[in-house]
């Protein structure tokens, strides 16, 4: 038999409700002090592009809830989805909200003034779309990253972050390719801010459960109807919940210097267990691999074993070309960084950590599933 909930939105969402009532808020121009500790985004002015996606309803939400910033500035084209997310967050006093689009560099410099902090999470998602859009998915995933880079630059941001994605590792696809290259846009770009106490670096992680393009709503719409269809009965995913994937993003902005590639330790699952958590009783249709789609995805390349080092939680590729005079060995935390062995790769498939069944069921319940 199917679940049953109806939305998983709805358990989030009075959650989120209930927390408003105690979210911190400022005077209109207050500047908070900043945490001794080094918090990214106390006292901070951050700017989200793409904010009115998965990603940036979770990072306002736990930016507000669990961090003090001055002002969080949303950026994005859909004035709707604004409207929307000003309401769920009671409209509070240090939020911000641009319409905007990252292939507009003007409207970006704008929206960029006195903002300390940038998290880049605005591109064109859907592999099959970008695909069948190509010149769409460059304007928007590469082109829009070089107006973010440039307009950075120019306003002396101090710290960007790029939220990137495991299908820009030996991508097969435009989406991943377009990615590929924002990735290596955002490295670069250390070099093109000079002696400019301006750093860039990026966090790849894999398939957010129950965001918006994801399987999950898919599986249980279908669900009601007694069958769900899969591409391939052999595949594999890494998958972790959008809060552990904003916490990890923040932590990422806290603990980096410049050109590192973050790549965060999460569990993998295989599809045919995320059908048995969801309808075990459903009949499954094979319908063949879509246009761009991989069995297994890869976080971390065998080319990419010489620059990477191995941490408790995580994985950090150094950029190949050495940007500072710094120590060769990275260490964060007072975590020095074990170097992995030649030819190491972090797939989907060679993962030591795998959800079972009775786990997926867990998340899902957990999740605030996107289905719009």
């Amino acid at each position: 038999m199917a679940l049953g909930f109806q939305r998983a939105r709805d358990l989030p969402v009075k959650k989120l409700e209930a927390a408003m009532a105690n979210l911190p808020r400022h005077e209109e121009g207050a500047n908070p002090e900043e945490d001794p500790g080094g918090d990214p985004l106390n006292g901070k002015t951050i700017l989200v592009t793409g904010g009115t996606g998965s990603f940036g309803h979770s990072f306002v939400h736990r930016a507000l809830t669990a961090h003090n910033p001055k002002k969080i500035v949303v950026f994005s084209r859909d004035e709707f989805k604004q409207y929307r997310m000003g309401q769920r967050f009671d409209d509070h006093p240090n939020l911000r909200f641009f319409i905007g689009d990252v292939r507009d560099p003007e409207r970006l410099n704008f929206a960029m003034k006195d903002v300390d902090v940038v998290f880049h999470a605005a591109a064109m998602k859907q592999v099959v779309a970008s695909e069948y859009n190509p010149m769409e998915c460059i304007k928007t995933n590469v082109l829009g990253a070089e107006n973010v880079i440039r307009v950075a630059i120019q306003r002396g941001v101090r710290k960007v972050v790029a939220v990137s994605t495991d299908k820009a590792v030996k991508p097969i696809n435009l989406y991943g390719s377009s990615k590929a290259c924002m990735e290596k846009l955002f490295i670069a770009a250390n070099h093109m801010a000079g002696a400019q106490d301006t750093r860039f670096s990026i966090v790849r992680y894999g398939n957010v459960i129950g965001s918006r393009g994801s399987v999950i709503p898919v599986f249980l719409k279908q669900a009601k109807t007694g069958a769900l269809t899969i591409t391939d009965d052999r595949m594999t995913r890494f998958w972790l919940s959008i809060e552990d994937g904003v916490k990890f993003v923040i932590e990422c902005a806290r603990i980096m210097e410049g050109g590192e590639t973050f790549v965060k330790k999460v569990p993998s699952m295989r599809i045919v267990d995320l059908a048995d958590a969801i309808c075990p009783d459903c009949e499954r249709r094979i319908i063949g691999i879509r246009p761009g789609e991989k069995l297994d995805e890869a976080m971390v390349s065998e080319e990419e074993s010489h620059f990477t080092y191995e941490f408790d939680d995580k994985f950090v590729i150094m950029p190949q070309i050495k940007l500072w005079d710094e120590a060769t060995e990275p260490e964060f935390d007072g975590e020095p960084g074990r170097k992995v062995e030649p030819g190491f790769s972090y797939t989907s498939a060679n993962n030591a950590e795998w959800l079972s069944v009775d786990d997926i069921l867990r998340l899902i319940k957990e999740t605030e599933v996107v289905d719009e």
